[in-house]
């Protein structure tokens, strides 16, 4: 595998709007048609092109890329196969290399050496970032529980 180019879109302001707008309808009829396995998307301004069809999954991953870029963030589109260089990694855990390298030598996240450089999967990195969320949550609930149980909260 090839190492992935990790290029973020990011909307202007002037069009950012426009994403919140699309973001409400999107949203408006996936909850409408909860049960709908495709939706059709119909062009405005010519009416003799054909909808086109696509699955729920797509349209409920479109409506999580408006929200981003109506919040003015920039977003990537990182295949969960994709080999990620230990820079790209870092930048999306938002921590430094030497700290990414720490992880991965303590076996945290998974990775490969191509020759002398690591490549991490997508899909690993998820992985981890998805349980250091999930242990950040807990600890802060465990904090917030016990600030409550202190009455300092």
């Amino acid at each position: 595998m090839t190492k992935t180019d990790i290029r973020p879109v990011k909307l202007p302001p002037e069009k950012t709007a426009a994403a919140n707008r699309a973001l409400t309808r999107v949203r408006g009829y996936l909850t409408e048609h909860p049960d709908l396995a495709q939706i059709a998307v119909k062009p405005l301004d010519d009416s003799e092109l054909e909808p086109l069809t696509l699955p729920r999954e797509a349209v409920e991953l479109l409506a999580g890329l408006l929200a981003h870029l109506g919040a003015g963030r920039g977003v990537s589109i990182v295949p969960s196969t994709a080999e990620l260089t230990t820079q790209q990694a870092a930048d999306i855990l938002n921590v430094s290399r030497p700290f990414l390298i720490g992880l991965l030598e303590a076996g945290e996240i998974e990775c490969r050496l191509v020759g002398t450089h690591r490549r991490i999967t997508a899909s690993s990195l998820m992985e981890y970032k998805q349980a250091d969320d999930r242990r950040r949550r807990e600890a802060a609930d465990e904090l917030t529980q016990l600030g409550q149980e202190m009455g300092t909260m």
